[in-house]
C-alpha cells in the first residue's frame, strides 16, 4: 500500500480509517491518539480537526510519551531515510545549520546531558525555532526537575503533532487550489 503524506480535509474525512491512520501516524505515533481522531471525523473545518487533534493529545500516558519520543532524533541530527515522518523532521530541524560548528557542538553536548539526566531525548518543537534559540531553551530545561519537564515535553510534541498534521492537510489543500 503507498503511503499518503497529505490530503485535503475533505479527503481525510471521507478517507477508510487506514488511509487516515496513514496521515496522522507520522504526526504522532500514538495509537490512542490516532484513532480518537480518526473515531471523531467528520470534521466541519481545519480548525475543528486541529482543536480535535490537541485535545486527543491532552494529556499523554507516560508509556505513549515515551513511544512517541522514540521516533524524534536529537535537535541537531539530521532524521535518516525517507519516512513522512524524517522528511518532516529535517525540515523541521532547518534552523539548525551543520557550518555552526559552535552551536552543534553545544546542542550535541547539551543532548547528552539531557539524555542522562532524563534518560530521554530532549524534544523541542523546532519549526520556526533557529538553533540558538532551541539551544537556548534546552540549557534553561536542564534546570528543571523531572516533573516540572513532563509537562514541557508532552507540549512540545503536541505542538508538532498539531503542527504536523496542519501541514500535512494544508500542503495538499494548497496543491488542489494552485491546480
Amino acid at each position: 500500500m503507498r503511503t499518503r503524506q497529505a490530503m485535503s480535509l475533505e479527503q481525510f474525512n471521507a478517507a477508510p480509517a487506514a488511509e487516515a491512520h496513514e496521515l496522522l501516524k507520522p504526526c504522532l505515533d500514538v495509537p490512542r491518539w490516532i484513532e480518537e481522531i480518526t473515531a471523531a471525523r467528520p470534521f466541519a473545518s481545519l480548525d475543528a480537526l486541529l482543536d480535535a487533534a490537541r485535545n486527543a493529545a491532552d494529556p499523554f500516558t507516560a508509556e505513549e510519551l515515551e513511544g512517541a519520543l522514540a521516533h524524534h532524533p536529537r535537535i541537531g541530527e539530521r532524521a535518516a531515510g525517507a519516512s513522512a515522518e524524517a522528511t518532516m523532521s529535517r525540515s523541521e530541524q532547518s534552523g539548525v545549520d551543520a557550518r555552526d560548528a559552535a552551536t552543534v557542538a553545544a546542542l550535541a553536548a547539551g543532548n547528552k546531558a539531557y539524555e542522562e539526566k532524563f534518560g530521554r531525548v530532549f524534544l523541542i518543537r523546532a519549526a520556526g525555532r533557529s538553533a540558538k534559540e532551541m539551544l537556548s531553551a534546552l540549557q534553561e530545561r536542564l534546570g528543571h526537575t523531572p516533573e516540572e519537564e513532563e509537562p514541557v515535553v508532552a507540549e512540545q510534541l503536541r505542538e508538532i503533532a498539531v503542527l504536523r498534521l496542519k501541514q500535512n492537510l494544508l500542503e495538499q489543500s494548497t496543491a488542489l487550489r494552485g491546480a
